[in-house]
């Protein structure tokens, strides 16, 4: 398909995903793939109404844009994971945050999600700003192949014609390791190539913490980043960590994007 796959439950998240679906099809060519999968509870309603809804989504947020309806029936995680094997370039995915509507899938769960789908994800918040990028934050990460995760920023860079700003917190008396000098040169090898605008952005380390998601947020915040770019999966450095601050990003208060890859 080369299409790019949301996933709606026809709450604000998924209004707000689809924007930003359709923003992203405009800029890369693309068409859209609204998926809704039927729970049991819907499968003995009025599916008659249920599927308006979703095409008269489809009509307000996306309009002018190819646009297929699915509606697949079952679990919605097991149903989108086995969606976003149908040949999709990117996954646009609303979340409500820690708690809201549906918190069991569109919430605590976001993190389950983008680690389990084929494609890369871009996770949006019900009360993200509007699709503009002008700047995506790429941290540097720590694992042996971010391939999938420079062709996402690469596919949405493009797209918008926005800057990447290649992200490092640098920590007093802690060197890098060698695979994140290797990633880091990696990351700007690839922007110079595509001749992508990029730059580095190191900064000395002002937050006392563990890890690394507030002052990435803090800097995404301030420095006026519409997306951040991160890894979805743990890497081997920061396993331990991982999940909470995976999540810290995710759900970040700035209601900043983030697009994830496996």
């Amino acid at each position: 398909m080369n299409d790019i796959l949301c996933p709606t439950n026809l709450t604000t998240a998924s209004e707000s995903a689809l924007r930003w679906a359709s923003a992203i099809a405009t800029g890369s060519g693309q068409g859209i793939t609204l998926l809704h999968v039927l729970e049991k509870h819907e499968r003995h309603g009025d599916l008659t109404e249920l599927k308006a809804r979703v095409v008269a989504q489809a009509e307000r947020f996306a309009g002018g844009i190819n646009v297929r309806k699915e509606f697949p029936e079952g679990d919605p995680l097991k149903g989108i994971i086995a969606g976003s094997s149908q040949g999709h370039s990117l996954m646009v995915a609303g979340t409500h945050g820690p708690r809201g509507l549906r918190q069991s899938l569109f919430g605590a769960d976001i993190l389950k999600l983008v680690r389990h789908v084929a494609v890369p994800s871009l996770v949006v918040q019900a009360d993200s700003p509007a699709p503009v990028v002008r700047r995506i934050l790429l941290p540097v990460a720590g694992h042996k192949d971010i391939s999938t995760l420079l062709d996402a920023v690469c596919l949405l860079a493009r797209g918008f014609g926005a800057e990447v700003q290649v992200f490092q917190v640098m920590r007093p008396g802690e060197d890098p390791s060698a695979q994140l000098v290797k990633n880091k040169a990696a990351m700007t090898a690839r922007f110079q190539a595509e001749k992508i605008p990029h730059r580095e952005a190191n900064v000395p380390s002002t937050v006392f913490s563990i890890g690394f998601a507030e002052q990435t947020i803090r800097y995404a915040q301030e420095s006026g980043m519409d997306i951040i770019a991160i890894m979805a999966k743990a890497s081997d450095e920061y396993r331990w960590i991982a999940d909470a601050e995976k999540e810290r990003l995710l759900m970040n208060g700035a209601h900043i994007p983030v697009l994830c890859a496996i």
